[in-house]
Parts: C-alpha cells; sequence; structure tokens
C-alpha cells in the first residue's frame, strides 16, 4: 500500500504532514512513500533526504496521486487536486470540515473517504494522535516569546542600584492546551500571569502552573463532554466583563486563545476596555483567524490603538514550521498505523473504533 503527501501552497502553509525521520517507520510498517517534487525545499529539506530514508519521489503530482491509496496533507488540497481523486481514495488532514463542508460533501458522494484530524476523540488510545493538542502548544508558547518581542519593557521584575523594575502582568484568555502552555511560558520568562475560562476545571491547571484564575461571579462549568468550551449565557458575557474591565487597566499583555469548535470566536476584549489598558500594551490573538477574541482584531495586521498593539495571526506555527511539522508528522504516522492492516496489508475503515468513526467525514 502507498501512502503519498503532496507540497502544500507555501505561501498559505509551510508545515509538512511526513518529515524524513518519519519514513522508516512507514517502510517498516509495510507502506510505501510517494512524495511530490522539491516536497519540503521551503524547510531546507532537499528531496535526496527523503529519497536516503526510502521515499519515492515523483516527478508530478497527478503521479502522487494516481499511485497513492492514502494521501496525507496538512491541509486539504486544491479544489483542482481534489477533482483528481479516486473512488476509495483516502484522504487524511486537518481538513476543516466546517469551513470545507461543500467540498467534503462532494468527496464523500464519490466514495472518497475522508478524515479530519481536528476531530479525533478526547481518549488515552487517540493521544499520540492528537494534532490540535501538538499543535496548539507550540502556538501557546510561540504566542508568548513573540508578545514579548512586541512588549517594549523587560518581562521579569529587575532589582538595580537604579531602581527596581516591575513584573510584566500577563493575561491569558482561554485555558485550554494553547493557553496553559502561554501561562507556562509566560510564567518560565519571569512574567505575573492570570488566566480565565469558561472551564472551572481549568482553575486547578492553571493554578498548578503559577497562574492566578480570575472567576466570574456565579460561573458555571460551561464545558462539553469532548472536553472543549461551551457557548456562554448573555448574563455570563456580561459578568465576565465588568470582571475584565477592571482588570485590563493593569494588565500588559493578553494572550488570547478562547476558541469554540466549528463557531465564531467569542468576542471577550471589548473596544472600550482596550481603551483602558496602558499605553505599550500588547494583546496577541491566536483566534484571528476564526474572528477573533479583541473586538478590533485584523487577520495578519498588527493594530494600534491608543499605544496598544493588537496582533491576529492566522497561522503562528508557519513562524515554527520545522518543530510543528516534526509533531504533526508523529500524529500523523499513529492515525495511519490505527487504519492499517498489517497482516492483511490493506487499509481498513473499521467504523467499531471510535477513532475512525468520529474522524470520518460524512
Amino acid at each position: 500500500m502507498i501512502i503519498g503527501s503532496l507540497s502544500e501552497n507555501t505561501d498559505l502553509e509551510k508545515r509538512i504532514a511526513i518529515t524524513p525521520e518519519i519514513i522508516k517507520k512507514y517502510i517498516s510498517a509495510g507502506l510505501e512513500v510517494y512524495l511530490s517534487k522539491n516536497y519540503a525545499q521551503h524547510l531546507g529539506i532537499d528531496d535526496k533526504e527523503f529519497e536516503t530514508q526510502g521515499a519515492k519521489i515523483c516527478l508530478t503530482e497527478d503521479e502522487v496521486i494516481t499511485s497513492s491509496d492514502a494521501i496525507i496533507q496538512m491541509n486539504i488540497l486544491s479544489e483542482n487536486n481534489l477533482k483528481k481523486l479516486k473512488k476509495e481514495q483516502i484522504l487524511i488532514g486537518v481538513l476543516n470540515p466546517y469551513m470545507n463542508e461543500l467540498k467534503l460533501a462532494e468527496l464523500t458522494n464519490k466514495s472518497i473517504n475522508c478524515f479530519s484530524l481536528e476531530l479525533l476523540p478526547r481518549i488515552t488510545r487517540a493521544q499520540t494522535m492528537d494534532v490540535l493538542s501538538s499543535q496548539a502548544n507550540l502556538a501557546g508558547y510561540k504566542a508568548v516569546v513573540d508578545s514579548f518581542a512586541f512588549f517594549q519593557k523587560a518581562v521579569p521584575m529587575m532589582m538595580t542600584a537604579a531602581g527596581t523594575i516591575s513584573a510584566a502582568k500577563v493575561l491569558v484568555v482561554g485555558a485550554g492546551v494553547a493557553g496553559l502552555q502561554a501561562i507556562a511560558t509566560a510564567k518560565r520568562m519571569g512574567a505575573i500571569v492570570f488566566a480565565t475560562d469558561v472551564r472551572l476545571a481549568s482553575k486547578e491547571q492553571v493554578e498548578s502552573l503559577g497562574g492566578k484564575f480570575l472567576v466570574v461571579e456565579g460561573a458555571e462549568n460551561l464545558e462539553t463532554e469532548g472536553g472543549y468550551a461551551k457557548e456562554t449565557s448573555d448574563d455570563f458575557k456580561q459578568k465576565q466583563e465588568e470582571l475584565l474591565k477592571e482588570t485590563l487597566k493593569k494588565i500588559d499583555i493578553i494572550i488570547c486563545t478562547a476558541l469554540i469548535p466549528g463557531k465564531k470566536a467569542p468576542i471577550i476584549i471589548k473596544k472600550d476596555m482596550i481603551n483602558n489598558m496602558p499605553s505599550g500594551s500588547v494583546i496577541y490573538d491566536l483566534a484571528a483567524s476564526q474572528g477573533g477574541n479583541s473586538e478590533l482584531t485584523k487577520v495578519d495586521e498588527v493594530v494600534e490603538i491608543n499605544g496598544v498593539k493588537i496582533i491576529g495571526e492566522s497561522n503562528i506555527l508557519n513562524k515554527l514550521p520545522v518543530s510543528a511539522s516534526n509533531l504533526y508528522a508523529k500524529n500523523m504516522f499513529s492515525f495511519i498505523i490505527n487504519l492499517f492492516n498489517k497482516e492483511k496489508k490493506s487499509f481498513e475503515i473499521n467504523l467499531e473504533d471510535e477513532i475512525i468513526s468520529k474522524t470520518k467525514v460524512k
């Protein structure tokens, strides 16, 4: 059986689904690997590195598509390449089924098996395949590093003969995987860290990392069975707004990570709150591609309002493509091996397996 992967549109996506070091594992499992020419040249990885590990480099994308039993990507293929997929072929990636509903419906109608890894169930057996967690960890770390670069003051407290520099105060909005990594990173770099989340279960995790959890009065645990955040009531939003209005007067940096799967990101940081923030403050909005947690966020722009910089990053992992690709390739390998029947030497779509049934786009 052959797995293939095409180069992504590197203007939008620099991560890759197969790294040289993972190829030996695929071959040991009994699979062949076909890649398009110059597959990872943008990352400084020559085709020879893939060939040395046992991959075949195809001269055209068409050869990869026609030869492969399963095609694995970071994002969904271009419309032109989607048309070339064959019946019973498998397409795996972060396919964003909420945004690409019509494209995926067309593929499933043609009996093409599509698996979207952001739909993985949160169960122990799926942890090695958990794309959202591996990528969010890096995003949370990088958001803090980048926001500190925009912040024109020292972050840790410093005591000198000339006087004391106070530690920067950081607020993390959303304490999921990205948020928790942001808290840990900011804390390690000497900041005083606060966090807020609609899931009360996050309080213990935030405090274990040294952050202070901001509790909305009368809050209830707004968490789905899958561990994601639910939409909040108008009453909760009002109380959260009142709490944040006062808090933001003393905050230097905000890291926004709050997302609701398949929906527009909740607007948590309102314009009037931003007007109350100290000049020189920074808002780094990781939710920008889904509308942003800040009312004034603009995708892939740095907006400055009254001395407050608001950074809206659509794909922060393009800034860490090598590390992100290494983790993603390992997640993908674990998923492929779960799908591959070694004895029969074929891919087996066993819908009784929760991992397969939940990720299969219907």
